[in-house]
Parts: structure tokens; C-alpha cells; sequence
């Protein structure tokens, strides 16, 4: 009887760590690391052999978070390259693509003015200046474009400020001062003399530049008048300003939904006559993207209405 007892005392003293340490085994087996075994004070093979595991346990655990860690870093290397890889093709595309002709007409008039197809010095003069014209409009496109690019991409960063959004509006204004008289345009302001607004000065201003300018070259007369109109909308409830510039032409539904794109152009003769390149609505749509900020166009009775949001600051 008294052997009976040892033997079951012994046989439930070693198999309930064994089945302890082999629980723990299993759920090692799935990458599961929060079981430890307890250790106890007894000096036996069973409790050295429950510290050994735990050991073992923490430096897998230690291990394989170190093995995730660098495969995120992986992903996150081999996503980068990726994206570098597509906006080089993209790139190289849209290059080859819209220098095609400026390309075309430089080779055209050189070979215009090595032949001597115009002998007189006026006609020469006319032929270097169309030359030049072409050659300038190609590297604006190109630096546009590779600014595009980064902004698209997130490899452009924000130098972020206070500064009041009427001047800059007015900035533009006096910069169009030519194109204003030109096409005989009227400006309209509906604003308060201070709006403060925390954002890029510079990339706001391009921003504001591309909708004024768009809106001066598609006016229309109404009513026996030319004019833009610019509105700044306060609003305090959401911390936030919408910088409104309306125009009296309206957009069809065909062109609203895709004249964010990089160089759709609505009227291909007249940005080309005037220098366009198609892309400055693509760029309102990377900054403002960035930013997280809303922008579009609504069609209103008379015309059409672009608009952009910043966020508000109050001194």
C-alpha cells in the first residue's frame, strides 16, 4: 500500500509539469510566447528543464519580433522602390509624350533657318523666337512636372506658416495685372481685409495663381460684363476658411471629372497659344491633397465656381 502511494504521488508530481511544459511547447510551436512555465523551488531535473524552456522562450519571442520588425522595414524599402519606379516611368512617359511637339516645331523651324527658307532678317528674327519660345516652354514642363511628381509621391515636405491669404490673393492680382488688361476682366473681392490661415505660402500661392489665371483666360461677357470674382468664406465653427474664384463660364460634366488630371486640357489651342501646360489643376489637386484639405468646382448659374480650403488661424 505504502509503495502504491509513492508511486502515485511521484507519478503526479512529474506528470503534471510534463504536461505543463508540454502545453507550453505546443504553443511555442505557434509563435505563441505569453505561457511561462512556473518554476518552483525544488532542485529537480523537471523545474532546471521549465527554466531552460522559458529561456528559450524569451529569446525566440526577442528574436522573431526583431525578424518582423526588419520585414516591415523590408516591405516598407521594397514599397519606396516601388513607387521611385513608377513615378521614373511615369516620368520618362508624360516627358516623352508633351515634348513632342515643341520637339517638332524646334526641328522644323531649324531646319527652317539652315536651309534659308526665309531670307530676310525679320523672318530669320521670327524663326529663332519661335526656337526659343518652344526651348523656354520645355523646361517649364519639365520642372513642373518633377515638382508634380513629388508632391504626388509624398517627397515634397510643407514649410508651414502663418500668413494672411488676402495678400496673397492680391499678389496674384497685381501679377495678372497684363492678362487682366488684355482680356478686359473685372475683379470682384468678397472679403475681409485679414484672413489668417496656417499652411506652404509658396504652394498656397501657386494654388491661387492657377485658379485665378484659369478663371481670366475662360471668362465670358454676361450682361455686358467681364469679371472674376474672389470669395473667402470664414467659417469659426470648423476652424476653416474656403477660398472661393468664380468665373463666368460654366464646365460640362464631361470636363468636371477630368480636369484634375495631368494635362487634360478643355480647350487644347487656346493653353497652348497662351503657354499652358495642362498640369496647374493637377498641382491644386497634389497640394491640396497633401494637405488633406477639400477642393473642387461647383457650376453655378452663370458661370463656375473653384474653391479650396485652409485651415483657419486666429491670432
Amino acid at each position: 500500500l505504502i509503495a502504491a502511494v509513492i508511486v502515485s504521488y511521484v507519478s503526479r508530481k512529474f506528470t503534471e509539469p510534463i504536461l505543463e511544459l508540454n502545453a507550453i511547447a505546443k504553443k511555442m510551436s505557434n509563435l505563441d510566447f505569453s505561457h511561462k512555465y512556473r518554476i518552483t523551488d525544488a532542485d529537480d531535473e523537471i523545474n532546471n528543464l521549465g527554466k531552460s524552456i522559458n529561456t528559450m522562450s524569451d529569446k525566440l519571442e526577442k528574436t522573431i519580433k526583431q525578424l518582423r520588425n526588419t520585414n516591415i522595414e523590408l516591405e516598407k524599402d521594397i514599397e519606396e522602390k516601388s513607387k521611385i519606379d513608377e513615378m521614373r516611368k511615369s516620368f520618362i512617359s508624360d516627358v516623352s509624350h508633351e515634348l513632342k511637339t515643341p520637339i517638332a516645331l524646334i526641328q522644323g523651324y531649324s531646319e527652317g533657318l539652315l536651309e534659308n527658307v526665309n531670307t530676310d532678317e525679320e523672318n530669320r528674327k521670327f524663326y529663332a523666337e519661335v526656337i526659343l519660345d518652344e526651348t523656354n516652354k520645355m523646361d517649364k514642363l519639365v520642372k513642373q512636372l518633377l515638382e508634380l511628381m513629388k508632391l504626388e509621391y509624398g517627397k515634397r515636405e510643407f514649410t508651414d506658416s502663418v500668413f494672411n491669404i488676402v495678400e496673397v490673393e492680391k499678389e496674384v492680382i497685381r501679377k495678372s495685372k497684363v492678362m487682366l488688361e488684355e482680356t478686359q476682366v473685372e475683379v470682384k473681392y468678397e472679403t475681409p481685409e485679414e484672413i489668417n490661415v496656417y499652411a506652404d505660402d509658396f504652394y498656397i500661392e501657386q494654388v491661387v495663381t492657377n485658379y485665378i489665371t484659369n478663371a481670366i483666360k475662360h471668362v465670358k461677357e454676361v450682361d455686358g460684363e467681364k469679371y472674376i470674382k474672389i470669395t473667402n468664406e470664414v467659417n469659426i465653427e470648423k476652424n476653416n476658411v474656403r477660398i472661393k474664384v468664380f468665373n463666368t463660364e460654366q464646365i460640362s460634366e464631361e470636363h468636371m471629372a477630368r480636369i484634375w488630371n495631368r494635362f487634360y486640357k478643355i480647350d487644347e489651342s487656346r493653353n497652348r497659344s497662351n503657354g499652358g501646360t495642362g498640369i496647374g489643376l493637377a498641382f491644386v489637386k497634389a497640394i491640396m491633397t497633401n494637405y488633406g484639405k477639400d477642393y473642387g468646382l461647383i457650376n453655378k448659374e452663370n458661370g463656375v465656381e473653384f474653391y479650396f480650403d485652409l485651415e483657419l488661424k486666429i491670432k
